[in-house]
Parts: C-alpha cells; sequence; structure tokens
C-alpha cells in the first residue's frame, strides 16, 4: 500500500463524476478540520493478505498521527500512487476495513468516496513533519510472496 499523507489545517472534497469501478451512494461533499488527510493506494501486493495489510496498515498509521500529535483522519483513495493497482473489490475492502479499525482505535476517520472523480482543497501545516509518505508491505521482515518491486517497507518524511 502507497500512502501520501498531508498534515491539514482542513481539507474539502466533492465527488464530480463516476468511474466504472464507483462505489454506489457516496457522501458527495465533505471536510474535516485539522486532521491528517491519507491520499491511499492499495496494490497487488496487498491482496496476498488483506487482513495483515489492514494491520500493517493501521499501525503505521497510528504511530504517524502520535508523531504528529494528530487524532483525526481523513481517508481518500486516490490510484495514482500504485505501480501496480490491486482490484476494486479488494480495494474497497481494505480502506473501509482500515477506516472501521481506526474508528475503533478512538481515531476520528472519514472516507472520500472510491472510484469517483473529486475537486478538493487541503491547506497545509506547513511544519517539517507536515508531508510524508509511507509504503506498507504486510510481508516486511518476512519474505514477500509477490513479485512486486513496489513490496517494500519504508516511511520517507519530505
Amino acid at each position: 500500500m502507497k500512502i501520501l499523507g498531508i498534515h491539514t489545517d482542513r481539507v474539502w472534497y466533492k465527488v464530480t463524476k463516476k468511474t466504472k469501478i464507483a462505489e454506489p451512494d457516496p457522501v458527495r461533499e465533505d471536510e474535516m478540520e485539522n486532521c491528517v488527510l491519507l491520499f491511499a493506494s492499495v496494490e497487488k501486493s496487498d491482496e496476498l493478505s488483506p487482513e495483515l495489510t489492514v494491520t500493517s496498515t493501521v499501525e503505521s498509521i497510528k504511530l504517524r498521527l502520535s508523531r504528529l500529535g494528530a487524532t483525526r483522519v481523513m481517508l481518500f483513495p486516490y490510484a495514482h500512487l500504485a505501480c501496480d493497482l490491486g482490484c476494486p473489490g479488494v480495494s474497497q475492502w481494505i480502506l473501509k476495513t482500515i477506516q472501521s479499525r481506526l474508528i475503533e482505535e478512538g481515531i476520528e476517520t472519514k472516507r472520500a468516496a472510491f472510484g469517483w472523480y473529486k475537486e478538493f482543497e487541503i491547506k497545509s501545516k506547513g511544519h517539517p513533519m507536515a508531508d510524508f509518505s509511507m509504503t506498507i508491505c504486510p510481508f516486511a521482515g518476512g519474505e514477500c510472496e509477490s513479485s512486486s518491486k513496489c513490496c517494500q517497507s519504508e516511511v520517507k518524511n519530505d
């Protein structure tokens, strides 16, 4: 899974047009203040163990939030980060389950519509740790069964 994170003062989005994989009846417009915006893309390698992907991702997000002192998340499906996209059904399940698990952990979490083009605005906080990227591999520390070159475990700050 690839994630681009931005610690924001405010994020707003509005769906504009659906794609052939669009989820039905999405929240058409939403916003969140003082949150971490997570552009997220599920990759083919994540399909090998969706549950492990969710667990690894939630733990990585929680660690990042604690470093930032943040307690709110806007999860934003963003296919443009992946080098090898996962299938839509599994991708939606992974993102919805990440949202549910974060909520269970007491983290206020919203999720933007999957499979829809969106207009959006971001106001970044602009501090040294405000922008970051994460590549989460469910097999970090073990042998990855995927031949994908994207399956690496790392965390980067810009």
